[in-house]
């Protein structure tokens, strides 16, 4: 079973002072690229994360986001009343008879009269936000999977018409060797000279030799049966399906390059087209 690149995954957790919410957004890539947006305060365990992602999602251009929102009456920053306090004195000593409702509301807006103290991380709230954070990658993992589904039914769509198209090439086939053997001997006809014809007709066969395509037939079928049998198997497997993929095109190739029938080569044009929809699928596969 496949699982695609692209998806997303979100939780939240409404603790008693704060609400937690974890989005995890994913789309295709050679690679892991992993993007992780933090609170200042949860920096220290970035790479925790990164690892458990990781291990998770395996591979994609990944982007997590830890979002807290305060609902309580916590916050990080504090008056610095100290500060506070010089100004209020400073500005009495400029303007002696002001109002201090007024210099209290010019001195907080001055520099350092506020302070940011740094929290420390509480092990029961980040084992409460490390079960969010599983849940938001079980839901893209779930999102991955449904999405797999879809395209392995669309892979199955393609295979079975590149297959159909190779038994209608088949069957065309010896028509298109009469069609070739009869050119030939119209042309000869046509110079108006004696043939061997005992040297015709070896040379008529080393010729339809170069254009046999019978090699080409049994590994494209070959190559359509390991396709399906790699889209079952449990592994991440789409680079090994882009590789299947990129010898289904060569006997493709090479089976259009060898018709010299005009029936034959729309119907390799036909296969390439299912071909590049596979190829450009393949791409979104985990």
């Amino acid at each position: 079973m496949i699982n695609s690149m692209t998806g997303f995954g979100k939780a939240s957790l409404q603790l008693p002072l704060k609400k937690i919410t974890v989005e995890v957004k994913s789309l295709n890539s050679k690679n892991l690229d992993l993007s992780v947006r933090l609170p200042q305060v949860y920096k220290e365990k970035e790479l925790e994360i990164r690892n458990l992602i990781a291990c998770e999602l395996e591979r994609g251009k990944i982007d997590f986001s830890l979002f807290i929102e305060v609902t309580g009456e916590e916050t990080a920053s504090r008056i610095n009343a100290p500060i506070v306090k010089a100004y209020i004195n400073q500005m009495k000593e400029i303007l002696p008879h002001a109002d201090e409702t007024e210099l209290m509301k010019m001195a907080v807006r001055m520099p350092d009269s506020l302070k940011t103290e740094r929290l420390e991380i509480d092990e029961n709230e980040w084992k409460s936000i490390q079960s969010v954070i599983t849940e938001a990658l079980q839901n893209i993992a779930a999102f991955r999977a449904q999405e797999g589904k879809k395209l392995q039914d669309d892979f199955i769509l393609r295979i079975g018409n590149i297959r159909q198209l190779m038994n209608e090439i088949l069957i065309l086939d010896p028509e298109r060797i009469v069609a070739v053997k009869d050119r030939i001997k119209n042309n000869l006809n046509e110079l108006q000279i004696t043939i061997d014809e005992n040297r015709f007709e070896q040379e008529v066969i080393y010729y339809l030799e170069k254009l046999d395509i019978t090699e080409e037939k049994v590994r494209l079928l070959n190559h359509l049966d390991y396709f399906l049998e790699t889209l079952n198997s449990d592994e991440a497997n789409g680079r090994k399906l882009g590789f299947i993929s990129q010898e289904m095109g060569r006997e493709i190739n090479t089976t259009g390059s060898k018709s010299n029938h005009s029936q034959m080569q729309k119907l390799v044009v036909q296969m390439k087209d299912e071909l590049e929809k596979i190829k450009e699928q393949v791409l979104n596969v985990l």
